[in-house]
């Protein structure tokens, strides 16, 4: 697939039922090991929670799309501004440079809605490495929250 030809764009009400079923099924496939019963039920609460929605609808959440033919192939979420919420990629686009486009893509609109100088993350185990290779240092090392292990990053832009 040429990444050339992949659309990111913001999501629009549309994409939210789409991108979390993408966000939920990589999470089993890449994560879920890592995280046990407990790690895997704080995620699936946390994406499926209205509040979420509701946020994302306010433009208080925003999430950023990469489409091809329709397809969501991946989405980057932002919080507080400046920090990564969840990035996933489908299984079948890994490797294609898709998530490196996302953050970005992410880091562009950050840089021009609102200034920022920096963008943090936390990382799950999966993806650590990944980030690390994008240029994101580690602030600390892992940690758990409810199941949850992440590891604090932060990219400066």
């Amino acid at each position: 697939m040429d990444i050339n030809k992949i659309e990111i764009r913001m999501a629009e009400e549309s994409d939210w039922e789409d991108a979390v079923a993408l966000a939920w099924r990589t999470f089993l496939e890449f994560e879920a090991e890592d995280y046990g019963p407990e790690g895997t039920r704080s995620f699936q609460d946390f994406i499926t929670d209205q509040t979420l929605k509701k946020m994302f609808l306010k433009g208080q959440y925003q999430m950023m799309v990469a489409k091809s033919a329709g397809k969501i192939l991946g989405l980057i979420t932002v919080r507080n501004e400046n920090h990564i919420s969840l990035l996933f990629v489908d299984k079948a686009f890994h490797r294609m440079g898709i998530g490196k486009k996302l953050i970005y893509s992410l880091a562009e609109y950050l840089g021009t809605e609102n200034n920022q100088i920096s963008m943090t993350v936390y990382a799950a185990p999966y993806a650590v490495a990944f980030y690390q290779k994008l240029g994101f240092r580690k602030l600390d090392e892992e940690h758990t929250d409810g199941g949850i292990r992440y590891t604090p990053m932060i990219f400066y832009i």
